[in-house]
């Protein structure tokens, strides 16, 4: 296809998608079903789904900080199949993971600190 026949085809599309869009674009019957329904929908939206994000944002929270509170990571047992390093990470000195944490992440001889 030339791009001259391309550049012909653009305006069919275009008058065919405005033509579409302008089609659903007018009130129907149901235009009162449809404020109704979307009234609803908000309504439902703002008095329910928000308020309970919000209640499970805060369980989580007071959840996590309990958690927190009295964590206490297990002790090193120098086991044969942990922290196997057959080869360096590409990263940092290659004995740590990229995401490493020393507080919970152990390293071949135990936790950092």
């Amino acid at each position: 296809m030339t791009t001259l026949a391309a550049l012909q085809l653009v305006p069919r599309f275009v008058r065919q998608f405005s033509g579409t869009a302008a089609r659903f674009a007018k009130a129907g019957d149901a235009a009162g079903h449809h404020a109704a329904a979307q009234k609803l929908w908000k309504q439902l939206t703002f008095f329910l789904a928000l308020p309970t994000c919000v209640l499970c944002g805060v369980n989580a929270y007071l959840d996590e900080k309990e958690h927190h509170a009295h964590f206490h990571r297990p002790e090193w047992v120098p086991y044969d199949y942990l922290c196997i390093r057959s080869k360096k990470f590409p990263w940092g000195d290659g004995n740590h993971g990229l995401l490493h944490n020393p507080k919970v992440n152990a390293i071949p001889g135990g936790y950092e600190d």
